[in-house]
């Protein structure tokens, strides 16, 4: 296990799975230092082949409560407003974009822009006492309903959006918003199964399938499925599909090791 240290995040590595925690707590509030520490994380974390899939939870009782409102821009300042959003954007760009998956554990409640990181994520799992809000309409704003629709249906983006009202762990899971919704104490757990299933197979083909993911949401069908067979293509001359190969002929589970 390595373990590395920021202001606001906790970060653990075991087992090729990442475990990042927003750690600002009493309610992990997003302000810049924790955007530009997620931007960092996000980067080494892709980067790092001992690393092969992430979780991202809360500390405490809350996953995210949003942004710290007391980072706001000062709007007397020209292009003030600008850089704060050129940075929040990065944020949620780094997650994104990140070419290990991501599983979010919905440890507690995800709030405005706490929800929109779990929306950046690949995978989400939800604790039966966790509930997401977009409180947004509520105070005169409106972002995030681009974000919603990666996990949410169209009406019910709309709901969550024109709402704000709080939806709770078991009502994200009849959504099909979230992929599990467990007891507490399971949140992390779970996720953490989910990400050590993940670190198990190919790690090539995993970063191929997340590109496709990411890439797909903008293409039509046929665009990105050529994209798709030509990075399937790429991957059967490596070393991953060669023991895969070799694996079956010898009727054993593949060593994807030498990634």
């Amino acid at each position: 296990m390595s373990v590395l240290t920021y202001e606001t995040l906790k970060l653990e590595i075991r087992d090729h799975v990442a475990t990042v925690a927003l750690a600002r707590e009493p309610v992990n509030a997003m302000n810049r230092r924790m955007r530009e520490e997620l931007i960092e994380a996000a980067s080494v974390l892709g980067g790092d082949p001992s690393v092969r899939a992430i979780v991202l939870t809360g500390l405490g009782k809350m996953f995210c409560a949003g942004a710290d409102l007391n980072d706001r821009p000062d709007t007397s300042r020209l292009g003030a407003y600008t850089i704060h959003n050129r940075h929040v954007r990065e944020c949620f760009n780094a997650v994104l974009e990140c070419p290990k998956p991501i599983v979010a554990a919905l440890n507690g409640p995800a709030i405005g822009a706490g929800l929109v990181l779990a929306t950046c994520c690949d995978i989400l799992v939800a604790s039966d006492s966790a509930w997401v809000s977009m409180p947004e309409v509520e105070v005169g704003l409106a972002g995030g309903p681009r974000h919603m629709l990666r996990h949410f249906h169209q009406s019910d983006a709309r709901l969550l959006m024109l709402t704000a009202r709080r939806i709770s762990g078991p009502d994200l899971l009849r959504m099909n918003v979230v992929s599990a919704c467990v007891a507490a104490e399971d949140c992390v757990p779970t996720a953490t199964s989910i990400a050590a299933e993940i670190a198990a197979k190919s790690p090539a083909a995993v970063r191929a399938a997340k590109k496709s993911f990411i890439l797909g949401e903008d293409l039509p069908l046929n665009e990105a499925y050529r994209h798709e067979q030509s990075l399937t293509e790429v991957l059967s001359e490596g070393p991953d599909f060669a023991e895969a190969q070799a694996a079956f002929r010898e009727k054993r589970s593949p060593d994807f090791s030498g990634d």
